[in-house]
C-alpha cells in the first residue's frame, strides 16, 4: 500500500492528485497509466508513493503556466528522488520518455555515496545529468555521450552542461522537476509527437497526463537490480514465464541493455536466475501476477525493482501479444472464469484470426526485405522463384516449393498457382484474378508489386536498388505483411488448435447470420467444411474446367462447327462434372450448394501465345490458321460485358443444359447414399427478366428428362446473381423466377463505378489519399452507391416474394463492415472464400453482441 501522503492540501488539489485507493483517478482524466497504478494499490501491490497529474495540468503546464513542482513534491519524503512516466488515454499512443531520478544534486549524490557507495552514486547522478541535459535542456546528446561512469566523467558532463547554458546544473528538485514536466507536456504537443500518434489512431486532440513516482533505486547493497516478468509467450500465448533481471539496474534497463549480469527469472539450466538469487521476492511477484491476472481480469506484465532484497512494483501494462496468443489467452480466461465466453469472443478482432489460419513468419526473426506490395492474401511461404504456370508445375512435380511470379494472372495461371506456395504479381489490386484466387486456395499473395522490375524471358526479377532474383533463388513471400523476404525466414506454423474451434464454436453462439463459402472444387469444399461454413454460396463451375485434362475437351467444344458436334464434345464434359458435384455434395453432407452456371467469356479458355496456339492446332487436327482465325473472331473488345454469363447460356444453351443434367445426376448419386441434397442453381449476370424465363424453360425440361429416366424425384431452388444495376433496379420483376438473389459485388461493383477491378490498382491508391474515395471499393463495400443497390434490389425483390433468400457472394462477404451492411439489411447469410470463413463467424458474433443492449464491447483492463 501507499504510505500516507504528508499534505492533505495537495490531496484535494484537483490538478495533480496522490493515487490511493479513493482517489479521484480515471482514465479519461489522468491517463491509462494512472488508472492502472491505482487498481495495483488497491491491489495491496508494493506500488511507490505517486502522485497523478491530470491532463487539464499537463496541457496548462505546455501552454506555459508553472509546473506546481513544490505542491506535488510536498507529497513526498524530504530530499525526494523520483521519476515521470507519461499517462495517455491509450498505451499505444505512445509519449515522451520516462525521466529518471529527478531531485538527485551535489547533497542527495553525497547521501548516496554514504549509503550505496561512491560508484553507485556517480553512475546515477551522471547518468541523470545525462538524461536532463538531452531530454529537458535539449542540448547536443554527443556532448554527453560518455562510456562508462567515474568521478571524472560526472565532472565532466556537469561542466559541459554549465558551458552550454552559461549556468550550473540546477541543483534544487522542484526546478528540476518543473523543467522535466514543462519538457515532456511540451514534447507532447509537438508535430512529430502529434502526427506518429495520430498514424497510431489517436484523436489530433488527444490529451496526456503524467505521473511522479518515488524512485525505486535498483542499485545498492544486497540483492539490488530492476525487471520485467510476465506468466505466458506473447508470440504463442501458452503459459510461460518470460522476462529478464538485470542486478544494478533501473527501469527497463533489464530489456533495453543485454548486458553482463541479466539473468533468467525462473531456474534454467542455461545460467543464474532470480528464483535462486531471491526466492521470497520471485514467489512474491508470482502471487503478484495471479492477483493481476484474476483480479484485472488480463495477463499483465509487471515492472519490477529490488533494492536491498525489498520489491516493489513500478508498473504493470498488458502483455503485448501476436493474434494467436491473443486468442489463447481468451480462451483461457473464460475457461477460468475470469471472463465469459461472450467477452471472450469480443477480446477477438476478426481480422486477427488469418494469422491463425496460415503459416507466418515468426515475428522474433530478422527481415530482408527485397519487395514491397498489397498484402492481398494472408499468410506466409518459402520457395523458390519461377516465372511461369509451366514452371511451379513442373517444380511441384519434383516435390520442391516455389513461388509464382507474375505480371498478372489469368486462368491460365491457375494449374500454376495450385502448384506453387505463393503468388507475387507486379500489377494488381485485393480484388484482382491473382488477389481472388489466392484468398480461395488459401495461398499467401503479394499484388501491385509496382517497384519490382520483371523480365519473364530472362526469368529474373530486378527489386528497388538494383538487387536482382533469378529463377531459383529461395524467398519468403508474406502475404500478411505484403513483403518479399530474401531467404528462408523463421517460420510459425498455423494456429488451428482446440481452443480455435472452440473459440469459433462460442461466436457461432453468439451470431445471427449465416456464413456459407465460395468454393470451386472438391479442396476448395473441404477447406470450407473443415471451417464449419454453412453451406456453399458459391461454386464458379468454370474453374473445374481448367483441369488438363478438361481443357482441350472444353476447347474441342469452342471450335464446334455446329450444335451437335457441341453436345458431343459437352457429352464428355458431363461426367467429370457429375463427378465434381457429387464430392462436393458428399464434402457438405446434406449442407446447401450454391452452383453459379458457367460464366466467363470463351476466349478466356484459348491460349495466348502462338506456341500455345500450334499445340492447340495439333490437339484438334486442324490449321494453325484456322485455329487462329478462330481465336480471334472470338476475341472481344470489352469481354468482361461481352458474351459471358447468361448470355452464353442462352446463345449457346447445351453448355447450361449439361451442367444442370451434371446437377440434377449427382444429386441423385449423392441421395441413393443416404446423403439429402437439395442444390441451389445460380444463374450469372443476369439484367433482365426475360433471360431468367428461357434459362429456367430450359433446366425445367432437363429436370424434368432426369425424373423420367431415373424414376426418383428430387428438389432444387433456381437463383439469380445480381450483378449488374438493372438486375438490382428490377429485381421485383426477376424474383417471380428466383428463389433467392446473390448479390456479386465485384462485379456490381465494377459495373457501378465504371472500374476495372484488375486494373484500378494503378490509380487507386492516389484516389484514396486525395479523398476521391474513402477506400478502394473493391476492398470495403461502397454503402453509399453500391449498397444502395443492394438495398432497392432488397426490397424491391421481397416486395414481389416475401420468402426470397438475399445474400452477397463477393469478395466483400468476408469483410466485417459488409457483414454489418448485411445483418442490418435482413439478408440470410454471406458467403466468402473459404480461408475468410473464420473471420466471418467471428465479425457476425461482434456484430450481434455490440447490438445486445445489456453488453457493452469490453475496454482494455487497463484503459
Amino acid at each position: 500500500m501507499l504510505p500516507p501522503t504528508r499534505g492533505a492540501a495537495v490531496q484535494k488539489h484537483p490538478d495533480h492528485t496522490p493515487i490511493t485507493p479513493t482517489a479521484p483517478i480515471a482514465t479519461a482524466t489522468h491517463g491509462w497509466r494512472a488508472k492502472c497504478l491505482q487498481r495495483l494499490v488497491r491491489l495491496d501491490l508494493p506500488v511507490p508513493r505517486t502522485v497523478a497529474l491530470s491532463f487539464a495540468a499537463v496541457r496548462a503546464i505546455a501552454a506555459g503556466q508553472p509546473a506546481p513542482a513544490a505542491a506535488i513534491l510536498a507529497a513526498f519524503d524530504p530530499a525526494p528522488l523520483v521519476s515521470i512516466r507519461p499517462s495517455p488515454e491509450n498505451p499505444d499512443w505512445g509519449g515522451p520518455g520516462t525521466v529518471l531520478n529527478i531531485g538527485l544534486n551535489a547533497e542527495r549524490h553525497r547521501m548516496l555515496a554514504d549509503s550505496h557507495g561512491h560508484e553507485v552514486a556517480d553512475a546515477l547522478y551522471l547518468r541523470f545529468v545525462q538524461a536532463y541535459a538531452i531530454h529537458v535542456a535539449r542540448l547536443d546528446p554527443d556532448m554527453f555521450d560518455v562510456s562508462a561512469p567515474s568521478p571524472e566523467a560526472l565532472r565532466t558532463a556537469l561542466r559541459a552542461y554549465e558551458q552550454e547554458t552559461d549556468e550550473p546544473f540546477p541543483q534544487d528538485p522542484a526546478v528540476q522537476l518543473t523543467q522535466a514536466l514543462r519538457s515532456m507536456a511540451r514534447a507532447w504537443e509537438g508535430t512529430t509527437a502529434r502526427l506518429l500518434r495520430q498514424a497510431k489512431g489517436a484523436p489530433a486532440d488527444a490529451s496526456l497526463g503524467l505521473v511522479v513516482q518515488d524512485m525505486a533505486l535498483g542499485m545498492g547493497q544486497g540483492v539490488s537490480g530492476s525487471g520485467v516478468i510476465q506468466f505466458v509467450d506473447s508470440v504463442t500465448g501458452l503459459p510461460q514465464i518470460t522476462g529478464r533481471y538485470l542486478s544494478q539496474s533501473l527501469g527497463r534497463d533489464a530489456l533495453a541493455r543485454a548486458a553482463e549480469g541479466t539473468i533468467y527469472l525462473a531456474r534454467d539450466p542455461r545460467g543464474p536466475a532470480l528464483e535462486e538469487l531471491a526466492p521470497e521476492a520471485f514467489a512474491a511477484l508470482i502471487h503478484h501476477g495471479a492477483v493481476c491476472r484474476r483480479r484485472l481480469r488480463e495477463e499483465m506484465q509487471i515492472e519490477f525493482t529490488l533494492e536491498n532484497g525489498t520489491l516493489k512494483v513500478l508498473d504493470a501494462i498488458k502483455v503485448s501479444r501476436s493474434s494467436r496468443a491473443t486468442l489463447k489467452i481468451a480462451v483461457a480466461l473464460a475457461e477460468n472464469d475470469i471472463i465469459g465466453k461472450d467477452e471472450a469472443v469480443l477480446r477477438v478482432e476478426p481480422r486477427a484470426l488469418s494469422e491463425l489460419l496460415h503459416p507466418q513468419v515468426d515475428p522474433r526473426g530478422a527481415r530482408d526485405v527485397v519487395v514491397r506490395g498489397i498484402a492481398a492474401s494472408p499468410g506466409a511461404a518459402v520457395g523458390r522463384l519461377v516465372f511461369s504456370s509451366a514452371a511451379a508445375q513442373a517444380s511441384a512435380a519434383r516435390g520442391e516449393s516455389c513461388i509464382l511470379v507474375r505480371r498478372e494472372t489469368s486462368p491460365e495461371d491457375i494449374r500454376g498457382m495450385h502448384a506453387a506456395q505463393g503468388v507475387l504479381t507486379e500489377r494488381g489490386g485485393m480484388t484482382s484474378h491473382a488477389a481472388v484466387i489466392a484468398r480461395g486456395l488459401g495461398l499467401p499473395c503479394v499484388v501491385g508489386a509496382s517497384t519490382m522490375q520483371l523480365d519473364a524471358r530472362e526469368k529474373r526479377l530486378v527489386a528497388p536498388g538494383g538487387r536482382t532474383l533469378r529463377e531459383g533463388d529461395l524467398i519468403t513471400l508474406d502475404g500478411t505483411a505484403g513483403e518479399a523476404l530474401a531467404g528462408a525466414a523463421d517460420m510459425l506454423a498455423p494456429a488451428l488448435d482446440q481452443d480455435f474451434r472452440k473459440f469459433l464454436g462460442w461466436a457461432d453462439e453468439f451470431r445471427d447470420i449465416g456464413v456459407r463459402a465460395n468454393a470451386d472444387t472438391p479442396e476448395d469444399a473441404q477447406v470450407a467444411r473443415d471451417f464449419a461454413a454453412e453451406g456453399i454460396g458459391l461454386c464458379r463451375t468454370e474453374h473445374m474446367f481448367f483441369e488438363s485434362d478438361r481443357l482441350i475437351v472444353m476447347r474441342q467444344m469452342i471450335f464446334a462447327d455446329d450444335a451437335k458436334d457441341r453436345a458431343s464434345a459437352l457429352a464428355r464434359l458431363l461426367p467429370m462434372q457429375r463427378e465434381d458435384f457429387i464430392h462436393l455434395f458428399e464434402i457438405m453432407e446434406g449442407l446447401p450448394v450454391c452452383i453459379r452456371l458457367f460464366d466467363p467469356p470463351l476466349h478466356e479458355f484459348l491460349p495466348h501465345t502462338r506456341e500455345g496456339m500450334r499445340e492447340l492446332a495439333e490437339a484438334l487436327d486442324k490449321p494453325l490458321s484456322e485455329v487462329t482465325r478462330r481465336a480471334e473472331a472470338l476475341s472481344e473488345f470489352n469481354p468482361m460485358l461481352g458474351m459471358r454469363g447468361v448470355r452464353l447460356g442462352i446463345v449457346l444453351p447445351e453448355i447450361y443444359e449439361m451442367q444442370a443434367q451434371a446437377i440434377f445426376e449427382a444429386t441423385l448419386a449423392v441421395g441413393a447414399r443416404g446423403v439429402k441434397v437439395e442444390p441451389e442453381i445460380m444463374i450469372p449476370l443476369v439484367s433482365a427478366m426475360r433471360e431468367v424465363e428461357l434459362v429456367k424453360t430450359r433446366i425445367e425440361a432437363v429436370a424434368a428428362a432426369v425424373r423420367t429416366k431415373r424414376g426418383v424425384p428430387f428438389g432444387y431452388k433456381l437463383g439469380v446473381m445480381v450483378e449488374t444495376p438493372r438486375a438490382a433496379l428490377r429485381a421485383g420483376d426477376i424474383a417471380q423466377h428466383a428463389t433467392f438473389l446473390s448479390f456479386g459485388t465485384n462485379d456490381l461493383t465494377q459495373m457501378t463505378y465504371g472500374l476495372s477491378r484488375d486494373d484500378a490498382g494503378r490509380f487507386m491508391s492516389a484516389y484514396v489519399n486525395q479523398g476521391v474515395f474513402p477506400e478502394d471499393p473493391f476492398h470495403m463495400l461502397d454503402i453509399d452507391g453500391v449498397g444502395e443497390l443492394l438495398l432497392i434490389g432488397a426490397e424491391r425483390g421481397r416486395h414481389t416474394r416475401n420468402d426470397l433468400t438475399l445474400s452477397i457472394c463477393g469478395e466483400h462477404g468476408g469483410n466485417p463492415e459488409s457483414i454489418a451492411f448485411c445483418r442490418r439489411a435482413g439478408f440470410t447469410y454471406v458467403s466468402c472464400s473459404p480461408y475468410r470463413v473464420p473471420l466471418a463467424r467471428l465479425a457476425a458474433a461482434h456484430l450481434a453482441l455490440e447490438d445486445r443492449p445489456s453488453l457493452r464491447k469490453p475496454e482494455d483492463s487497463l484503459k
